[in-house]
């Protein structure tokens, strides 16, 4: 069976409830920033909090460098009435040659529980399932990030393993858990 991924010519905008996932410009980076130089967003992330504007900018352009080499897209997250960057979500490596993809996302501290990760993330998986085709979305999580494991158990993520010091950053070697989701359990879900 051979599956094939489909990837977007132009960049999409989805729109959920509350939110708007669309295209992260250089403009917004200092809404980014508020975010990305925030340490508790980024305790988890294996990167430490950013300093400067400068690496936040960085940081946009390489969205926009993995969506041009199609290896992952990056929603920047805002409210629907609001153009405020409060977050980003979104895949990365691609893997066309694999059908599959691993997802990342990380929201303002000032939006945290108030549902708004579980609303984008039931978005971007129905986005990879049925719109890029995907067969496997990856979830790697450091152990303690409770509040990750669980967003992904709700979405009925399995735990495969743990990858031990698997990655290092920000000083440090991380073990992280592999979840997965596969397009058949989702459509049975």
């Amino acid at each position: 069976m051979k599956n094939s991924l489909y990837f977007p010519t132009s960049f999409p905008c989805i729109h959920t409830k509350r939110l708007q996932l669309r295209k992260v410009e250089i403009s917004d980076v200092a809404d980014v920033h508020a975010y990305l130089s925030d340490d508790e967003v980024r305790k988890y992330m294996g990167i430490h909090a950013y300093k400067t504007i400068e690496e936040t900018r960085k940081e946009i352009e390489w969205y926009n460098e993995i969506f041009h080499h199609q290896t992952g897209i990056r929603w920047g997250i805002s409210m629907k009435n609001d153009s405020t960057i409060i977050g980003s979500c979104g895949f990365l490596n691609i893997s066309s040659s694999n059908v599959r993809a691993e997802i990342g996302y990380e929201l303002h501290k000032a939006y945290w529980n108030k549902g708004i990760m579980s609303e984008v993330f039931e978005a971007i998986i129905q986005y990879g399932f049925e719109k890029m085709n995907l067969n496997r979305i990856e979830a790697l999580i450091e152990p303690e990030n409770i509040t990750s494991v669980k967003l992904v158990e709700k979405y009925q993520f399995v735990q495969e393993g743990l990858l031990r010091q698997y990655e290092f950053g920000a000083g440090k070697y991380d073990d992280l858990y592999m979840f997965s989701l596969l397009k058949r359990e989702y459509e049975h879900s």
